[in-house]
């Protein structure tokens, strides 16, 4: 009896060890073929046994594969990787295991993680999902589920999330009230009428362009770096608790007043296409900018910087109607109102060192130049002006034709 116990043993564990798996995506197959880690014996298959004992990971992202039947005996996976490959359907239901799912670029439509709960990183962006369940994936951590088709994302469960990023979807709401280790947030491109990101203080990240909102607070958040959220409806942002704040971006907006003075690590703004009445960067570190734009905000008339001189030489992106300003008694004296022939009249060089040509096709009374105090520095009737006796600064041309006026700025080196 035991000889023929030990031989029955043997027959059971010979036919399993040399069962083969199924593979019938070429693609798939050769890649498992070619990997040592997982073919062990160094055959032209794949054997249950193999694929079983693997515990390592699979990297198979790229490989024209569109069918990936046969990662079902991979009980032990703990990392499978199939992005951007020609796949319609995903079966992971056998890999319990999983800690790290990458399927994104593909053509998915579904995708069941149900029982996946030791998963801390699911990478499923660009791919067809109309929705998406991750309430058992306590663990995760990152989320990238950009580029689909989702209407609603809960991420109530995900209490350890750190990085979700979903934007180009059509989520109309979302709610990451719960999720306070959040530090980056990515959903542009949504619906969204509504953002309460309140609750995630450790966010770093916050990109929201291209919504639907109407207003944004984001004064809990100090440790935020950086901030988009341009293409709402916003009429008010207030950054002045954001003293870590390097990027800005909050162009498409109705804006009408922006000061970043409290945000002394700024180095990149960009606020176009507002109503801006008021703008004040006085933030002490002008000179570190790596953008600035102001364009197509036709009502600023003064912006408050470090250097106006500076400003003015370096920062090109702001409307001809718009001048720096050293402060607000400046603007006051600048006392623009309606200049008709602005757009008949050039002047060059700007900056200049010696004298200021003036361009006007027609017969002029009279040329002024005014310093940023208001006060008259010079009264000409010639076309060439001489700057050479002027201190170092910005000041105003002021020409006069035919009971018409115009205005410009420049600046003196």
């Amino acid at each position: 009896m035991k000889k023929l116990l030990l031989l029955l043993f043997s027959i059971v564990i010979t036919i399993t060890f040399g069962q083969n798996v199924s593979i019938p995506d070429v693609n798939f197959k050769a890649y498992l073929v070619g990997d040592t880690a997982i073919n062990t014996n160094g055959d032209s298959e794949i054997q249950i046994a193999e694929a079983t004992a693997f515990t390592g990971s699979i990297y198979c992202g790229s490989n024209s594969i569109s069918d990936l039947t046969g990662i079902e005996y991979f009980t032990n996976l703990t990392y499978l990787s199939c992005s951007n490959n020609q796949l319609t359907s995903l079966d992971v239901s056998n890999n319990t295991a999983l800690t790290v799912l990458s399927c994104g670029g593909n053509h998915l439509t579904s995708l069941d993680v149900s029982n996946k709960t030791a998963l801390t990183k699911l990478y499923c962006q660009g791919n067809q999902l109309t929705s998406l369940d991750v309430s058992n994936n306590t663990a995760l951590e990152e989320l990238f589920c950009s580029v689909n088709q989702l209407t609603s994302l809960d991420v109530s469960s995900n209490t350890a999330l750190i990085e979700l990023s979903c934007y180009e979807n059509q989520l109309t709401s979302l709610d990451v009230s719960n999720n306070t280790a959040l530090t980056q947030l990515r959903c542009i491109i949504n619906q969204l009428t509504s953002l309460d990101v309140s609750s995630n203080t450790a966010l770093t990240q916050l990109l929201c362009s291209d919504n639907q909102l109407t207003s944004l607070e984001v004064s809990n958040n100090t440790a935020l770096t950086q901030l988009s959220c341009g293409g709402n409806h916003l009429t008010s942002l207030d950054v002045s608790n954001n003293t870590a704040l390097t990027f800005l971006s909050c162009p498409e907006n109705q804006l009408t007043s922006i000061d970043v003075s409290n945000n002394i690590a700024l180095t990149w703004l960009w606020c176009g296409d507002n109503q801006l009445t008021s703008l004040d960067i006085r933030n002490g570190n002008n000179s570190s900018f790596n953008i600035f734009n102001s364009l197509n905000n036709p009502y600023l008339n003064c912006i408050l910087v470090d250097d106006a001189a500076w400003s003015t030489t370096n920062w090109t992106n702001i409307d001809t109607a718009s001048t720096f300003v050293n402060n607000q008694a400046e603007c006051n004296a600048l006392s623009i109102e309606s200049f008709e022939l602005n757009n008949n009249f050039t002047i060059y060089p700007n900056p200049t060192v010696s004298n200021l040509q003036v361009s006007f096709n027609g017969q002029i009374d009279k040329v002024e130049v005014y310093s940023v105090l208001g006060k008259k520095v010079i009264e000409t009737k010639s076309l060439i002006i001489p700057t050479v006796r002027l201190s170092q600064g910005i000041y105003f041309v002021k020409l006069y034709a035919k009971g018409k006026q115009g205005f410009k700025r420049f600046v003196k080196l």
